[in-house]
């Protein structure tokens, strides 16, 4: 398996102009390599993806790669609801150093599990690169089903991993069952990441490792040792600060914690997205002070 253990998916920092924080992303980098992460997940939907330019993806990924120094595997994300659009970007798209595309399921036109198999068949016969499926049915209003995800998996070997969102934990169980040896199934729900491991996955990309990578890779490194005591001690510490962290969604809780900790200058977030409330704010700060006199 190529991908396992803690990726994170990083945010995109943006300054007061609007314009993308590149000094800022530069310190966040740094901050979770030495946090002791698997993998970075570059151009999800943490990153705010959808809202930046062509020029801006390729600069924020040509800043990552320069500051990772080869030190982590790199995952790009790249996918869309327009199958032959994400193919030419693919093919457009310099991919010489990164390790693997993430690609969501389409979105927003509701494909039936055929259409689903055939646009990921399409995009896995474009391109040699490794691609991770990802299955987040609440952003995208349309589910891969676990007899989809394994028709994938079998039929291409270059198909390693799903990023598994959904929280329906027979249809991800079934998947693990089921799973060819070469692929991973990791999970798209920090609060989720304990309970999944000790069912079979094989890691996370988590948006909460922005903000406390030491902790998030120590508790899933524990589970994946087996030793869940330590592991769980871990887990119930970071709950309460993960379900904070999404109160009033993504990035924006992530974003706030960052800013506190003075990882990135500012927290803004581009339109349609708005930064947290002074609430939430307040109780985030409170919350990391307390993790840090731990």
């Amino acid at each position: 398996m190529k991908i396992q253990g803690t990726g994170v998916a990083l945010i995109t920092p943006f300054d007061n102009t609007g314009s993308v924080d590149y000094t800022s992303l530069k310190k966040l980098v740094n901050h979770i390599i030495q946090g002791g992460v698997d993998f970075l997940v570059v151009m999800g939907t943490t990153a705010e993806a959808v809202t930046l330019s062509t020029e801006e993806k390729k600069k924020v990924l040509d800043t990552i790669l320069a500051e990772n120094k080869k030190a982590l595997p790199i995952v790009l994300g790249m996918g869309g609801n327009n199958t032959q659009m994400v193919i030419d970007t693919i093919k457009q798209t310099d991919l010489s150093s990164v390790d693997a595309l993430l690609s969501v399921a389409p979105y927003y036109n509701k494909p039936t599990q055929e259409g689903i198999y055939q646009h990921f068949k399409s995009i896995a016969k474009s391109t040699n690169k490794d691609i991770i499926l990802y299955n987040v049915p609440g952003r995208t209003a349309s589910n891969i089903s676990s007899e989809t995800v394994l028709r994938l998996a079998n039929e291409f070997s270059h198909i390693i991993a799903v990023k598994e969102a959904s929280a329906d934990f027979d249809q991800i169980m079934q998947i693990i069952k089921n799973k060819p040896a070469h692929f991973s199934v990791l999970s798209g729900d920090d609060a989720l990441t304990l309970p999944l491991v000790s069912i079979g996955m094989n890691g996370v990309i988590s948006v909460v490792a922005n903000v406390l990578p030491k902790q998030m890779s120590a508790m899933l490194t524990k589970a994946m040792q087996g030793k869940y005591q330590e592991a769980k001690t871990i887990h119930y510490q970071l709950l309460d600060f993960i379900n904070k962290l999404f109160a009033e969604g993504n990035p924006a809780g992530a974003k706030a914690a960052l800013k506190i900790r003075n990882i990135i200058q500012e927290q803004n977030l581009r339109l349609p997205l708005v930064p947290v409330s002074a609430s939430l704010y307040e109780e985030l700060q409170k919350m990391l002070l307390a993790f840090d006199k731990e």
